[in-house]
């Protein structure tokens, strides 16, 4: 009997999967070391030249293919590749050592390839250290195709698997085949990596930066995939093998009954309608949103422009993402947040230093105030395409009001450059801030007098109220979203807002709790921007419970001492109204 066992990683994509695995073996990376003779050279030479090109055919056949199904933000991927095998250092470098050493080119290839790969192991900067898995890929391919090699295994899968590797290249995920591969999950990868976006893309539950999946899974193991939570249990006896069938069998059920509720308003039965949103960071998830039945975008995350690249976004390319989503959501709204890059996404080109605390740092609105130049550009994007839908304008980590006018007053810049360019934009559009330090949620009366609407952060809020670090799994017990003092700064900044006419939303993992949104519900809140997946199951909430029994349990919940006092509260008040 094969042995149990539970593997911990990071969830890339939400989801509840039970399958069998496939072991995607790493590439044969050893060759034959061949001589030639002197004569020979002119054919090797011939024959890493066909490889090049091959590959090359090969990689902008996969980046036609997912600017088809997926968007060209995605296809994008696949530049960093092609630069690679535009790289005359790598290719001279190959020449000059066949004809020096005159060895087959397979064997001078994979040398010159590995000093490539030694050389980025050992970079500090995390972005240029990511282009290795670019490096890598494209290596691989040219390694195939000068040995005649056809990778082509994940497009002919003929039942449906769970794919398990040390890690998926951008090609790789591309050529899956959609049908056959219901999740997948790898030794290494982040949140941020080329896996974890292609997966939410395509909605197959995904768990990476499991380091031993590879070693303790072979092909054929029963293993059950939980994306959200991060976990992967191999080999499960019976009962529990049974156990999350039932539960990824009763999850399906509960989503189709759910998506029944898409075209209805998230409105109590006394009639409070809110609104409820979705949270997305990419045009190619707006499928998903009308889907599920989201009324509008609660927060557009941009910072992903300016990741998996080697250059800055262009204005012309923010302008048109933005005017392609506010076309597609309307007549509803779109709140895009601006640049937040800081804390745990950085890039390499934006020259953001390395900081003791970097998500006390030098991040989000204060790298956006510190450097106008690329600030303007998205502001502008912004604008523009505010013409062409009903766009509405966020600035993440405001920590006071100061903040808050020196932003406003870049954003007044702006629009006076573009009237004198007689270049049309909402003259109206509304300019909120998020809420997500703990001085904003404490001093949001004043905020309130300058800001059109205020969006609540739970994530970081929570983290900077408590001292928590998210991430940090010794101190993770300590992470409690309905810790009093949590549940006090959003009533205090959702009362604040109301009393100056400004409407309060919430784009952070709270909102999408259903035992939570309940509470929040009664704490007043206007609008939930929550995942797209999580939206049916927050409208059943809302359309469930009056307004009343909201209100009366959130009181209760305010006398509570504890988080899991609140949280047990919680649950217990959502069994009893929402079967």
């Amino acid at each position: 009997m094969k042995k149990r066992i539970l593997l911990k990683g990071i969830p890339a994509a939400p989801g509840l999967i039970v399958g069998k695995a496939f072991c995607l073996g790493s590439e044969d990376m050893q060759v034959q070391k061949r001589a030639i003779s002197e004569s020979q050279v002119p054919k090797e030479v011939t024959r890493f030249k066909e490889a090049l090109i091959k590959t090359r055919a090969e990689i902008l056949d996969i980046q036609k293919k997912i600017s088809r199904e997926m968007g060209v933000r995605h296809a994008q991927i696949f530049n960093a590749h092609l630069l690679v095998l535009e790289d005359r250092t790598l290719i001279e470098g190959v020449i000059t050592r066949l004809k020096k050493e005159r060895f087959c080119i397979e064997y001078i290839f994979l040398e010159v390839l590995k000093k490539y790969i030694k050389t980025f192991s050992h970079i500090d900067d995390p972005y240029l250290r990511e282009r290795l898995s670019d490096i890598e890929d494209v290596g691989k391919r040219i390694l195939r195709n000068l040995r005649g090699i056809r990778r082509d295994i994940l497009t002919n899968l003929k039942e449906k698997l769970i794919i398990v590797a040390y890690d998926l290249s951008p090609s790789d995920t591309a050529s899956m085949h959609k049908e056959k591969v219901i999740g997948f999950i790898t030794d290494i990868g982040g949140k941020t990596s080329h896996t974890a976006i292609m997966a939410k893309a395509l909605e197959i539950p995904a768990v990476v930066g499991l380091e031993e999946a590879t070693a303790k899974i072979e092909t054929g193991d029963n293993i059950i995939v939980d994306g959200t939570r991060g976990e992967v249990l191999v080999n499960p006896d019976r009962a529990t093998l049974d156990k999350y069938k039932l539960q990824s069998e009763k999850l399906v059920r509960q989503e189709l009954v759910l998506l029944k509720l898409r075209d209805l308003p998230a409105e109590t039965p006394d009639g409070r309608e809110v609104q409820l949103a979705a949270n997305i960071e990419l045009p190619e998830e707006l499928a998903s949103v009308v889907a599920h039945g989201a009324r509008g975008i609660g927060l557009y995350r941009t910072e992903y422009f300016y990741m998996n690249r080697m250059d800055l976004p262009t204005e012309e390319e923010h302008f048109e993402a933005y005017k392609k989503v506010s076309q597609q959501v309307e007549p509803y709204s779109v709140v895009i947040r601006t640049l937040d890059l800081g804390g745990d996404k950085f890039l390499s080109q934006l020259d953001i230093p390395q900081e003791m605390n970097p998500y006390l740092g030098w991040r989000a609105i204060r790298f956006c105030l510190a450097r106008p130049e690329i600030f303007k550009v998205q502001l502008r994007a912004i604008l523009r395409a505010s013409a062409y839908g009903k766009l509405k304008l966020m600035y993440p980590m405001i920590s006071g009001i100061e903040e808050l006018r020196q932003a406003n007053r870049m954003l007044e810049q702006v629009k006076e450059e573009l009237r004198r360019r007689k270049i049309p934009f909402d003259e109206d559009i509304e300019v909120g801030a998020m809420i997500e330090i703990p001085s904003a949620a404490l001093t949001c009366d004043i905020l309130a007098k300058e800001a059109d609407f205020f969006s609540i952060g739970t994530n970081d809020l929570i983290q900077y109220s408590i001292a928590v670090d998210r991430v940090n799994e010794k101190i993770a017990y300590l992470y409690e979203p309905a810790h009093p003092a949590v549940l006090r700064l959003i009533k205090n900044v959702i009362d604040s807002g109301h009393k100056e006419n400004v409407w309060v939303g919430m784009c952070g993992e709270m909102a999408s709790e259903p035992a939570f949104a309940l509470l929040l519900l009664g704490l007043g809140l206007d609008e939930f921007s929550v995942s797209p997946a999580a939206v049916p199951g927050i409208k059943r909430v809302i359309r469930s419970v009056t307004l009343k029994q909201a209100k009366d349990m959130a009181h209760k919940a305010l006398t509570l001492t504890t988080g899991k006092e609140v949280e047990a509260f919680s649950k217990e008040k959502l069994k009893e109204l929402v079967p």
